[in-house]
């Protein structure tokens, strides 16, 4: 691909870019979180990057940066690998290398002790240079060869300005004489006739078998060969009179990268010819450029003065921006008449194409077409005449300029009807149906709309039955029969004919059939039924995934838009192969997708802003040579511990991890994080990574972009994580790994299994003495057992006693409630025949008084009177019921008797009134007084048993009941 443009004629305006830019990625100083300049650029055999940077080495292996800093913390101003496959840095008043600790870290080592100590004070180190199996090392005082473990210095006349390689002569510049070279240990002269002037040398590099290309900050280039120098020509103008130029290389045998201050960077070829220049305008982040590299893949580095920037200068893939301020969006692009035509947003532009290959190398700027402004939907060539669906309407271009055909409504697209061309009668799909267009004269006339369809057409198409299939973004798909124009039969098919959907469904004519893109695959019309269902060819393609788009290119190949990703499905070979191309991953305009396959060399796709081009034949050529790094190993449990650090030998080795790199880990680190990476910048986005845990997954996880991986809580066990790596070609990396042991925790150790055992011994001693215990103790147990059933014998006996002295307690107790029962009855018989005496008494003695005196009548009321107040009978029921009352309450009265034997009658008969706890009342009732005489009878009886006045009366006498009676 690089090599396209060696025949360029020098007739072009150096002025003019090319109309393709490669990708460009901007890595500010945010991303990468170390200094801003880097200079210094290299890399090592698996692709990962180093910087000199202002904060220390910085690192990328595409998905991690990682910053190492001096012990010193200065500058690095430069880097280089050795061939002992160390990395050497240089920085402010140090050198040395880094090399990875025993944990695959890197670390700095310096090499100034090995200088005496008048050498050991110097300014920067500007260059570092490998030559044969020393290293070189250049700041303004000295030069420093390091070999093996000895450092010669060599100081400078005036001052050392550059050192540099060139077809194995080490050369360095000193200020007063000039250009010298390294021999046998001496600086020699380097040239005899020099027409270089005084000026800074920046670059050094072959420019063939025996020349050498030198550049110079601003007096120009010059090209060394035969011990001459002789400037380098321009084929016009220089475009560098008044830059200074930091830093050249050769991207290729034929051309060069050169580094500005202000402007970017340009690509010469040998002739002196521009080929493309690079600036903030094409999407650096700045133009002052410090260091230019090529990596392995041949694709640009960029050291800014601020940032680094990638150019993707070797991929197939480039940027067309017909607009200087790149805002358009790319609907539609078309070739003819020697014009390439991309219609925008923005509107439709033009520009003259060659017989070139590649047209994105072609140079110049892109015409606006005048009237075009605004969108432009649709380029299509019918009768050899160009015709463009705009926003504004249907127009014809020619010779530039536009032709209005209908300015009535947008249109989307045109048709012929007929298969042969010319066609007479042309189709217009636009907003709200479809019109007729007649072709008379070399030029077009509407006819005016179909008849029975009104519906946006931006996706038509037409099949070999006279048939228009037409579909509708959120209604469904349409089938329009025009065998007879005048009177279409229109049809209206969703997703009860089979579609999916009635939303979504794009369509195309593919292989010479009428397709719907659909979002669960590829659908086709079924004739037979009348209706859809999944394609039949596309199922094995594509299943039920989202397709937006489809294109068929000129050697059969099927071009697609699946979700928001481009693809293609490669016919070309003697099986179908699918090609992504991540690069374009969500960059395309979404509903309004756009592929214009030209030919193999140039494929255009409508983007976000403006378009791509794609080299398809070199895309294919581009196999990448991919590798996988495992960069990080971390365990974590409270805290994070780093394992392993990215390298198992020197920076450059190709060893794999060593016997003694097997780590084994404490388990309470037993959660492990993994980092990886495939060091393939130009295609990143493509790239894919399977892992697998050896010892623990049982299979390979599913591909993925995930580029780190955690396992938490893993048992004892030794383990060998394993990561692949897979690009967008399908090509595949080899395995790499990273073994480790977890250790058990400390109640599985080896100390704590024969702690185990001694235990067991001692708890089997113990179980054999415990037996041999319990048999001599058998017989005696035997005795016991029988002593003891004799025993649960009489405690049985003794129980069953206790449960009849229960009974019999139950049973008196019921008795007992049974006779305090009665008693309470004769007492309440007693306390109501005592307040019948009384009211009759009360009668009596009422009546009486109103006798007036009658002898005869009061003398019978006096003798009733007497009779009422007749005590015997109410003593003899006293006696019977005392007998009762003693028989109740054990004795209560007797007792009370026997401890109290000055108590009268009346007295005792209180005592028992008290123990069947009757109140006052109710005793005044019983004895047939007041309660106030109650009360003087309580108060003698409490003084005659001499109870305290803080004593209850009724606790007192159950006191003395409970009392032994006296013997």
């Amino acid at each position: 691909m690089i090599t396209l443009l060696l025949g360029w004629t020098a007739g072009v305006c150096q002025a003019q870019n090319t109309i393709g830019i490669p990708d460009i990625v901007n890595y500010p100083r945010n991303v990468y979180n170390a200094g801003t300049q880097n200079r210094g650029i290299v890399q090592d055999r698996y692709g990962i990057l180093y910087f000199a940077n202002y904060q220390g080495l910085l690192s990328f292996d595409g998905n991690y940066w990682k910053t190492y800093p001096l012990p010193n913390k200065t500058i690095v101003r430069s880097v280089a690998l050795g061939k002992d496959n160390r990395i050497y840095a240089g920085g402010q008043d140090d050198f040395g290398y880094f090399s990875p600790d025993k944990n695959g870290r890197l670390a700095f080592t310096s090499l100034k002790n090995l200088l005496s100590e008048k050498n050991s004070s110097f300014s920067d180190i500007w260059f570092i240079v490998p030559y044969g199996n020393d290293v070189f090392f250049m700041s303004r005082e000295m030069i420093f060869q390091l070999n093996n473990k000895t450092i010669t210095v060599y100081p400078a006349a005036s001052e050392w300005r550059f050192l540099g390689e060139s077809n194995r002569q080490l050369v360095a510049q000193d200020g007063r004489n000039g250009l010298l070279e390294f021999r046998d240990g001496l600086w020699t002269p380097f040239v005899k006739e020099s027409a270089l002037p005084a000026s800074w040398v920046t670059c050094l590099f072959p420019f063939g078998k025996d020349s050498s290309f030198l550049g110079t900050v601003n007096t120009g280039f010059f090209v060394l060969a035969n011990n001459k120098i002789t400037p380098f020509r321009f084929a016009h103008e220089n475009p560098f009179v008044n830059e200074r130029v930091l830093t050249a290389i050769a991207v290729n045998k034929d051309w060069l990268a050169i580094g500005t201050n202000l402007d970017g960077i340009y690509i010469v070829n040998k002739k002196g010819e521009i080929i493309q220049n690079l600036s903030r305008t094409e999407g650096l982040q700045n133009n002052n450029i410090l260091m230019l590299f090529l990596d392995r893949n041949k694709n640009l580095w960029m050291g800014l003065d601020n940032g680094i920037d990638f150019v993707a200068f070797n991929n197939a893939i480039k940027h067309i921006y017909p607009e200087k301020l790149n805002e358009g969006l790319g609907y539609t692009s078309l070739i003819y008449n020697k014009e390439l035509f991309v219609g925008t947003s923005n509107g439709l532009y033009s520009l003259p194409v060659d017989d070139r290959e590649d047209l994105s190398f072609l140079r110049g700027e892109f015409r606006s077409i005048p009237g075009t402004k605004g969108s432009t939907w649709g380029l299509t060539e019918i009768n050899g005449t160009l015709l463009l669906g705009h926003h504004d309407g249907a127009f014809q271009v020619s010779n530039d300029r536009l032709v209005p055909i209908d300015t009535s409504r947008a249109y989307w697209t045109f048709l012929p009807y007929a298969n042969v061309l010319p066609s007479a009668l042309v189709l217009g799909g636009d907003g709200v149906g479809i019109n007729l267009l007649r072709y008379t004269g070399n030029h077009f006339v509407q006819e005016g709309n179909l008849p029975g369809y009104a519906a946006s057409s931006q996706f038509m198409a037409i099949d070999n039955n006279n048939t228009v299939w037409v579909a509708h973004p959120y209604r469904g798909v349409y089938k329009i029969d025009l065998n007879d124009l005048a009177h279409p039969k229109v049809k209206l098919y969703t997703e009860k004919n089979g579609l999916p959907s009635y939303l979504k469904n794009h369509l195309f004519k593919v292989k010479n059939h009428i397709v719907i893109a659909t979002e669960k695959g590829v659908y086709e019309y079924n004739a037979g039924r009348d209706g859809f269902g999944l394609s039949p060819y596309f199922k094995d393609f594509f299943g039920e995934r989202n397709i937006r788009a489809l294109k068929e290119d000129a050697a059969g190949n099927i071009w697609f838009i699946e979700d928001n990703s481009l693809g293609v499905i490669d016919l070309s070979g003697s099986q179908p192969e699918t090609i992504y191309f991540p690069e374009l991953s969500g960059r395309m305009v979404a509903d309004y997708e756009h592929i214009y396959p030209y030919n193999k060399y140039n494929v255009f796709v409508g983007a976000e802003r403006g378009f791509y081009h794609i080299n398809y034949e070199e895309y294919k050529k581009n196999h990448y040579p991919i590798q996988v790094r495992i960069r990080s190993v971390r365990a974590f449990g409270k805290k994070d511990s780093v394992l392993f650090g990215g390298y198992f030998g020197e920076v450059d080795d190709s060893l794999g991890q060593p016997a003694a790199a097997v780590y084994s880990i404490s388990n309470k680190w037993n959660s492990v994080h993994f980092e990886y990476s495939s060091p393939l910048y130009a295609v990143h986005n493509s790239i894919s990574y399977s892992y697998y845990l050896k010892g623990f997954d049982r299979d390979w996880s599913d591909w993925s972009k995930k580029t780190e991986k955690d396992y938490t809580n893993l048992p004892a066990g030794t383990y060998s994580f394993q990561v692949r790596s897979k690009s967008n070609m399908g090509n595949e990396s080899a395995i790499s790994s990273y073994t480790f042991t977890i250790l058990p925790p400390w109640y599985q150790t080896a100390w704590a299994y024969a702690g185990y055992v001694l235990l067991l011994a001692g708890l089997l001693y113990l179980v054999f003495f415990w037996q041999r215990r319990i048999f001599r103790q058998q017989q005696k147990k035997h005795e016991e057992e029988q002593a003891r059933l004799q025993y649960l014998h009489q405690l049985e006996m003794d129980k069953s006693e206790k449960e009849i002295v229960k009974l019999r307690n139950e049973k008196l107790e019921a008795e007992i409630a049974h006779k305090n029962t009665e008693l309470a009855s004769a007492a309440m018989h007693l306390v109501q025949k005592g307040e019948l005496l009384g009211n009759i008494r009360e009668e009596l003695v009422r009546m009486k008084k109103g006798a007036n005196g009658d002898g005869a009548g009061a003398e019978e009321f006096k003798k009733m009177l007497r009779i009422l107040g007749d005590d015997n009978k109410m003593d003899k029921d006293w006696e019977q019921f005392a007998i009762h009352f003693d028989q109740v309450h054990s004795d209560f009265l007797k007792t009370i008797k026997s401890v109290y034997p000055a108590l009268s009658a009346h007295e005792l008969k209180l005592c028992a009134y008290l123990r069947m706890n009757l109140s006052s009342k109710e005793i005044a009732q019983l004895e047939n007084i007041s309660v106030r005489g109650v009360e003087i009878s309580r108060y003698r009886l409490r003084k005659k048993l001499k109870i305290p006045t803080e004593t209850n009366l009724f606790d007192f006498l159950m006191e003395v009941h409970a009392r032994p009676a006296p013997s």
